[in-house]
């Protein structure tokens, strides 16, 4: 047993009864250690400590170091490197190791103590002693190790160390030239696969060897620490492991059969000679090494040397300052290239720079040489920087490596970038080689903050935590995933940036159009690009090479027609799709003259089709019909041409008819190939498979509805040991309730509502918990749909609701990274059964696979499958008058009582004009005054009063006078719009037939410009809104109206709107014998809003009293019908196109 001081008290077993003592250092601080020889190797399983007996003094951390030799000590990582505390001097506390370790050394580091005693401690190590044939290969031949003839090898297992970062470990040989190398190459274990001679290739002949690499695992084996690499076949796989990482890959066929016989690299000797180097580790901003300098005696030449390691981009390597001069040189790494630099009191004197790609992890050495004429670097011993210069004199004093001392103490160094964080090792003063153990037990020089006889640099990149191919970098603390190109965000480029339904878009308010969709979020399918058809469903369409008409001819050598299909996505997507859609179907249609389909029942059939998960099944039935039954839709419904046959091309008819229809079992989709042989002599047809459409996301409505406290759903466990995310939308009136919770023996997650202002995630991992809480403005207690995304990676936990900024709260980055669950997943509740969520919770997601909430509640006491009231979160999307109509799994918006049509009543429909066209609208019953507007049923043929008018429309024209919408009755009131001479818009209104019509223009000057304008106007009773800009009142003369409305109408219309009455939709799109059109109407985009720019001005006018003898509360008319032109449309915004041609 060796430590850094003399013991106070005296050696102990850890149990009190075999005596007292104990190991207390004289110095109580983070300086101290202790070192136990086993005598051999020895495999390690577990620690125990214990305090110093009769005392207050006892460990409550510590840290475990390793050696084979007594130097190049290494750091145990068990996640948090943390031994496990003690909290007495008497307990007895065992840290189980959970691998075992193989050292003949080990250095127990206290790193906390009890604070009321000082450093104590009692340690016994379990284990057993370790024995194993060693070889040391020298690098310049190999060995040859033949098995059997009989079998190949189908596990290798080996440990190897190294403080080479190249060579060759093993090579076998396969069938012809191929063969398989396993190589190191700069610190990291390649498989290699090439053809090419039989011989073994050297290291650096690899890459240009014609072959591949295989795979890549493992990071820093060159550090001369022992590493366990092992090589497995499992049937068409290799896995390669090295320590904790494994990969698998896929066997070339030339390699299925391995020879019996293995190279290895090396000349060998049956021991293991290990140099001795002694490294120092520079651990953070506090960092430095203090040396005194050394000149060459006879000719006052100076070199210094030193190799380094590092992640870092810029750091300091060295800095001194001249004899008697004023001035100083810096040697540090900036953009991961060495850089020198000499400054005098002026500036600048001279600056080099070599090398490149300095930070990679592996060493590089690096040489300083002044002389009196001339400094020279150089890096690797190739690359080198001279500078001849006069009269550099030797370094004075003291050089620093690394970084300075702390302000204020007594020394002339300065650091113009940051403190070196990495390794170093021989370094070197004038070819003096620096002692760091001498160093380290205070006999040289000054350090701080050092990790002595250790290189305790770590890969933050191996394995990879950047996950769907995100590029991993690092620094010597953290790592950095990019994630700019692959679709995924977050630090570990975890979370899909896209949406994983048409479904899921079409609730955010998006319209048709191609949409990046990925079906399984964070899980390992790519993002695809589909078309999303947004209507009343919202339809993902996926298309293939061939979804247009083909025709076919009948050919005396050619007997059938094979077309085989490939969809846009890729096998894994269309499975996903299929699973969760709701409804799929694809269209089959064969159009034929004297081209037969399937043929009779009962005889072979003449075509046939493949269709269901890859490569497809045969499918002898045809659109329409059901599977297996080799008919047609037609023999369906018994109406096919020829009772005798089962599909209408099977006639043999001699006029074209055709068998076409929807597939719409799922089992049976995608059609993945077609084979097609009724042709004859003198046939026709023609057939076309149309794209997979599915519509409906089974998982983004998957929904339960908690209506009791106590009430809950339990899954298996949640296994996101590294990377988690948990997704779901959540209403409720309840002020709190935890939404969902994963407990293990100490480790938990959860997610709760912990006020109606607050959201909270919290976890634990093993480093203490830690909460991410975002806060709302607004109650989100106010049954209305919220989402809550949660995720936790090894980086940083983060938590979004709603568009809320995300809270994030970032990961210790030396601390434990695993979470380990063990108990059920409760959602809605607690297994304590405190703190229930009362409301809904809907698409549950965890690592993109969605919990089925409404199976399991089917099967739950307190809590119901699916979650009505949808209208309330969704309602905003439903547009320009549209209804939001409440359906088992979502809504839809009803357009019944819109100008406008599409899934959200968006769509404006519009139609160009002729000066001949018209559209007369007539209503069926007459207005009474009971019917209120919030009533009325979705027919045409609605009631109304007209107490008031809410009239709008969309228009363009260069017709002037132009009349635009009239409306009139019987007994002589009526309502027109129109653009008068002046290109001014005028509002005619006549409520009464004793009074004079009442007219209200617009001083907008030239509307009839071919540009898009949007009128709104709004009576209710004897006020008047016209959206529009400034307004001003005429008196026109009635036969002025007619003599306008007898020009018509030439331009464009769109968006008609009248009360509840959309007349050009429903002329367009709904004609019945109401409705009556003279000449030329034809739809068109002509009225689309490509841009807008409001200038909006809302004007209110007053009508003058009507008669005291007219009840205002009546209505006043009585039968209402369209004579002229009816526009519609909701603003007065603007957008010009010149090109366009008025009633084009």
């Amino acid at each position: 047993v060796g430590d850094t001081s003399n013991l106070v008290g005296g050696h102990g077993p850890l149990w009190p009864a075999f005596g007292a003592g104990g190991w207390s250092p004289l110095i109580t601080d983070r300086n101290q250690w202790l070192e136990v020889d086993l005598g051999r190797r020895t495999q390690i399983t577990t620690v125990a400590t214990q305090g110093r007996y009769g005392s207050s003094d006892w460990l409550t951390a510590y840290l475990l170091m390793f050696s084979d030799t007594g130097h190049n000590w290494r750091q145990h990582r068990q996640e948090d490197s943390f031994g496990v505390s003690n909290s007495n001097a008497d307990t007895v506390v065992q840290y189980k190791l959970e691998q075992t370790v193989v050292t003949r050394y080990l250095r127990l580091i206290p790193v906390a103590w009890n604070p009321n005693g000082r450093i104590g401690l009692r340690l016994e190590i379990y284990g057993c002693h370790y024995a194993s044939d060693v070889a040391n290969f020298d690098g310049s031949s190999s060995v040859l190790y033949r098995l059997s003839a009989r079998s190949s090898p189908m596990a290798i297992s080996l440990n190897l160390k190294t403080p080479k970062n190249s060579g060759i470990l093993l090579h076998a040989e396969g069938t012809g030239d191929h063969s398989i190398t396993l190589a190191l190459e700069k610190g990291k274990l390649l498989l290699f696969h090439q053809r090419g001679p039989t011989h073994l290739p050297s290291p650096s002949g690899l890459s240009s060897s014609g072959g591949h690499i295989l795979t890549t695992i493992g990071s820093l084996l060159d550090d001369q620490h022992w590493h366990h690499v092992k090589l497995e076949r499992f049937g068409p796989h290799f896995n390669l492991s090295v320590d904790k990482n494994k990969q698998q890959v896929v066997i070339p066929t030339e390699l299925n059969l391995l020879k019996p016989e293995l190279f290895f690299g090396g000349n060998v000797t049956f021991s293991c000679a290990e140099p001795v180097s002694v490294a120092v580790t520079f651990t953070d901003s506090q960092s430095f090494l203090q040396l005194p300098g050394r000149t060459t005696e006879s000719s006052g030449f100076v070199v210094i040397a030193l190799q380094f390691r590092t992640w870092n981009v810029e750091g300091l390597l060295l800095t001194f300052n001249f004899v008697q001069q004023h001035r100083i040189l810096w040697l540090y790494l900036s953009d991961a290239r060495l850089q020198l630099q000499i400054n005098d009191t002026v500036g600048v004197l001279l600056h080099l720079n070599t090398g490149s790609g300095l930070n990679d992890g592996q060493w590089h050495s690096v040489e300083l040489s002044c002389g009196q004429d001339h400094l020279n670097v150089t890096v690797d011993k190739d690359e080198e920087a001279t500078a001849h210069t006069a009269g550099i004199p030797h370094p004075g004093g003291q050089v620093f490596f690394g970084g300075c001392p702390p302000t204020g103490a007594h020394h002339k160094c300065s650091n113009p970038v940051t403190t070196f964080q990495g390794c170093m090792r021989l370094v070197a003063l004038s070819k003096h080689p620096a002692d760091f153990i001498n160093m380290q037990e205070r006999l040289l020089g000054n350090y701080s903050h050092l990790q002595i006889d250790m290189c305790g640099i770590t890969d933050r990149c191996s394995p990879n935590h950047c996950e769907h191919g995100g590029t991993c970098t690092q620094s010597w603390r953290t790592f950095h995933c990019n994630c700019s190109n692959n679709g995924y965000r977050g630090a570990t480029c975890h979370s899909s940036r896209y949406e994983q339904s048409c479904e899921a878009y079409k609730h955010k308010g998006r319209t048709s159009g191609h949409y990046y969709v990925d079906v399984d979020g964070s899980g390992p399918i790519k993002p695809q690009l589909v078309y999303c058809n947004m209507s009343d469903r919202a339809w993902i369409v996926i298309k293939h090479n061939n979804t247009e008409l083909t025709t076919l001819q009948s050919s005396a050598e050619r007997k059938q027609h094979r077309a085989h299909f490939q969809y846009a996505s890729e096998e894994e997507q269309l499975a996903v799709i299929l699973n969760q859609s709701a409804h799929c179907e694809q269209e089959l249609s064969y159009f034929c003259r004297k081209s037969r389909l399937l043929n009779k029942p009962d005889s072979t059939p003449l075509s046939w089709w493949f269709g269901g998960q890859a490569p497809g099944q045969i499918q002898t039935h045809w659109a329409g019909a059901l599977p297996g039954s080799r008919q047609c839709a037609c023999a369906l419904h018994n109406n096919c041409l020829n009772s005798n046959v089962q599909c209408n091309c099977d006639a043999d008819s001699e006029q074209w008819t055709n068998d076409s229809g929807l597939l719409t079992h799922m089992e049976t989709l995608p059609v993945r190939s077609v084979v097609l042989g009724g042709s004859q002599p003198g046939s026709e047809a023609a057939y076309k498979v149309g794209p997979l459409r599915c519509h409906g996301d089974k998982s983004f409505w998957n929904a339960a509805l908690f209506d009791k406290e106590t009430s809950y759903l339990h899954f298996p466990t949640f296994h996101g040991e590294l990377n988690a995310d948990i997704s779901f939308l959540f209403k409720t009136t309840s002020s709190s309730g935890v939404f969902l919770e994963n407990l293990g023996i100490k480790d938990f997650i959860r997610i709760e509502l912990r006020s109606p202002l607050e959201v909270m995630f919290s976890f634990d991992v093993g480093n203490g918990p830690l909460e991410v809480k975002v806060e709302a403005s607004d109650p989100l207690n106010d049954n209305r749909w919220h989402s809550v995304r949660a995720e936790r990676n090894v980086k940083e936990a983060m938590l979004h609701v709603d568009d809320l900024p995300a809270a994030t709260q970032e990961a210790p980055s030396d601390g434990q990274i695993h979470l380990q669950l063990n108990s059920q997943l409760f959602i809605g509740g607690t297994a304590s059964r405190q703190k229930g969520f009362l409301g809904c919770i809907r698409s549950l997601q965890l690592n993109g696979i969605t919990l089925d909430l409404e199976e399991r509640a089917r099967i739950t006491p307190g809590v119901q499958p699916g979650c009505p009231g949808h209208c309330n979160s969704y309602e905003f999307l439903c547009q320009n008058q549209g209804l939001c109509v409440e359906k088992p799994n979502g809504f839809y918006c009803d357009c019944s009582q819109s100008a406008y049509t599409g899934a959200f009543c968006h769509k404006v429909i519009s139609a160009n004009f002729e000066s001949t066209t018209s559209i007369r609208y007539t209503l069926k019953e007459p207005f009474e005054l009971s019917q209120s507007h919030s009533a009325l049923p979705s027919s045409i043929f609605s009631k109304m009063t007209l107490r008031g008018e809410n009239i709008s429309l969309n228009f363009r024209t260069r017709q002037t006078p132009a009349l635009l919408f009239f409306v009139n009755s019987f007994y002589g009131e009526y309502i027109a719009l129109l653009i008068n001479r002046h290109g001014e818009l005028e509002l005619w209104y006549k409520l009464h037939n004793s009074r004079d019509v009442e007219v209200f223009g617009s001083n907008v000057m030239n509307l009839a410009d071919g540009c898009l304008h949007v009128v709104a106007i709004k009576r209710h009773k004897d006020s008047i809104s016209i959206q529009v800009h400034e307004v001003t009142a005429h008196k026109l003369t009635e036969q002025m109206l007619a003599r306008v409305g007898a020009l018509g109408f030439t331009g464009c219309l769109s968006a008609v709107y009248f009360n509840s009455i959309s007349p050009l939709k429903a002329a367009l799109l709904q004609p019945d014998r109401n409705i009556a059109i003279s000449g030329p109407l034809t739809q068109s985009n002509c009225g689309s809003l490509s841009s807008a720019n409001p200038q909006l001005s809302v004007t209110t006018h007053s009508l003058p009293d009507p008669p005291a003898s007219l009840d205002p509360s009546q209505p006043l008319v009585k039968t209402i019908r369209s004579d002229s032109a009816l526009i519609g449309g909701t603003r007065s915004d603007y957008y010009c196109d010149n090109d366009l041609i008025s009633g084009g």
